[in-house]
């Protein structure tokens, strides 16, 4: 299998540092400098390489600084601490092994690491190109398509387009709009006060995409849920808060950047 038909594997990064550092004890060196971070995800790039050896595996990283989300909304991922210190030191370490495997390493300034993906697996996609995005984000469901499909190494699951839907109850073209009404208090995005993720879905299944329902508020007290009969009031109260929310949740896809999925084998 050539390169170019080889499924392009997008690596997040960010997300697996995360994961590694609190999936495993605490490591260190003999100079005493913390590697459990280091271990897992360098662990999770040989898994990949081994699972999809034809394929050009590109590591995505966030980068240093605010994104255009903050300029959206002060508040985004304000209540996160900050990354400790032991996980800091670990980045650099990180990044130099990548680049000594190889492997394409990404950090666009101004946008989140989901974004490069974003945009890397919508291009690779409409050429018809297999995408394997790596990660453990469930915001990423919304990049499934019938070329898109999440891996996550550190748990062994695959999540196709059938599989966002056993998973989530919709299907991934409205996983923005389903994190756009509940929100997520990890990003801090606000969602419609008094909408969990039951309501949530009981609005999607029942009359489709937040556009839809916001076109139809007349309707909502006809779906069998409870509170059903005052959502529509909520909703509306809300609107400003959704529409936010819903822009805040929306991976960027078009993200000017100098690679391509081409240029990436």
């Amino acid at each position: 299998m050539s390169a170019q038909s080889a499924p392009l594997v997008l690596v997040d990064g960010s997300s697996y540092l995360y994961r590694a550092f609190h999936a495993l004890p605490p490591l260190v060196n003999s100079r005493g400098e913390a590697t459990g971070a280091v271990k897992g995800v360098i662990s999770m790039l040989r898994r990949l390489q081994k699972d999809y050896p034809d394929s050009p595996v590109v590591v995505v990283f966030d980068a240093k600084g605010k994104t255009f989300r903050d300029d959206i909304f002060e508040a985004y991922k304000a209540q996160r601490p900050p990354m400790p210190d032991e996980l800091r030191e670990q980045v650099e370490p990180i990044h130099a092994i990548v680049r000594a495997m190889g492997l394409p390493l990404l950090c666009v300034p101004g946008v989140e690491a989901d974004d490069v993906i974003g945009t890397l697996s919508t291009q690779a996609s409409s050429e018809g190109r297999a995408v394997i995005i790596s990660t453990g984000d469930k915001d990423m469901a919304q990049l499934v398509d019938g070329n898109v499909t999440l891996v996550n190494t550190m748990t062994d699951t695959v999540m196709d387009e059938a599989g966002v839907v056993e998973k989530f109850g919709i299907p991934a073209e409205l996983i923005i709009d389903l994190l756009a009404l509940m929100g997520d208090k990890v990003d801090n995005i606000p969602g419609v006060a008094g909408v969990g993720e039951k309501t949530a879905l009981a609005l999607l299944q029942g009359l489709g995409s937040m556009q839809q329902i916001y076109a139809a508020l007349d309707r909502v007290s006809e779906l069998e849920f409870r509170g059903a009969k005052t959502m529509a009031a909520k909703l509306e109260a809300e609107r400003d808060n959704a529409m936010l929310s819903y822009e805040l949740a929306t991976i960027k896809r078009d993200v000017k950047l100098e690679e391509s999925p081409s240029t990436l084998v």
